[in-house]
């Protein structure tokens, strides 16, 4: 991948594959969030600066670790019975879409274990414990128990536009899943790939945080590897 640079107003932003893929910005109006997961778990099972929702109802539990590796990865394991998982939420609602943040960019690298028999929404959502059973807004990619693919959802007072089967997962192999919001509208990408743009039901009344749900979708132990979030506003 290389690396690009370029202005909007008294900003620099460093940019990847695509003038929206955004690595990093710098100046007066960027508000910036990354976590490459190198460190450290609060306690047991508790991402430092997290709130962390566990459901366990197997007979092992649900758990939240990093373990050793170079360049760091967030290790999510599903206790073993069906929609046992984690629900992960970054503390503080700090990002915004609306006509005064002209730029929003969401990125994360993950993969899971098992394709079809697991559930995740990753991306900014309102603060909710149980982002699979049903939030109010967000925008977000949703991979449903049953189904390899991914859809790509924005959300407003409950009402969402949703784009079906942008993509399909593969067992043990990451995916990068990505969105940017240029004040108009939110355009999708995975893998580098633009694969859906939202016009409707933009949430832009609500502050959203970056967000991680992941469910097994059966009675057996599913795995969701994160190598790393990155989240970049322009604008107040």
């Amino acid at each position: 991948m290389s690396l690009h640079t370029r202005h909007y107003g008294d900003n620099l932003l460093y940019f990847g594959k695509n003038r929206k893929q955004l690595l990093g910005a710098i100046g007066p109006d960027v508000m910036t969030y990354f976590e490459d997961f190198i460190g450290p778990i609060a306690a047991s099972d508790a991402l430092v600066g997290w709130t962390t929702t566990l459901v366990e109802a197997g007979a092992g539990e649900s758990t939240v670790t990093i373990p050793d590796g170079a360049g760091g990865v967030l290790l999510l394991t599903t206790d073993a019975n069906e929609d046992d998982g984690i629900n992960l939420q970054k503390i503080g609602e700090m990002f915004k879409l609306s006509t005064t943040q002209k730029i929003l960019y969401f990125g994360i690298r993950l993969k899971i274990s098992d394709k079809t028999q697991s559930d995740f929404i990753a991306g900014l959502c309102i603060t909710d414990t149980t982002l699979l059973g049903g939030m109010t807004d967000g925008v977000y990619f949703r991979k449903v128990d049953g189904s390899a693919n991914v859809n790509v959802v924005t959300e407003k007072n409950s009402t969402e536009t949703e784009t079906l089967a942008v993509a399909a997962m593969v067992d043990d192999t990451y995916k990068l899943l990505e969105f940017y919001w240029d004040g108009t509208s939110v355009e999708f990408f995975v893998d580098g790939v633009a694969v859906a743009q939202h016009t409707t039901n933009i949430v832009d009344d609500e502050e959203l945080t970056p967000s991680i749900h992941f469910l097994t979708g059966e009675a057996v132990a599913k795995t969701m590897s994160v190598d790393w979030i990155r989240v970049i506003q322009i604008g107040r």
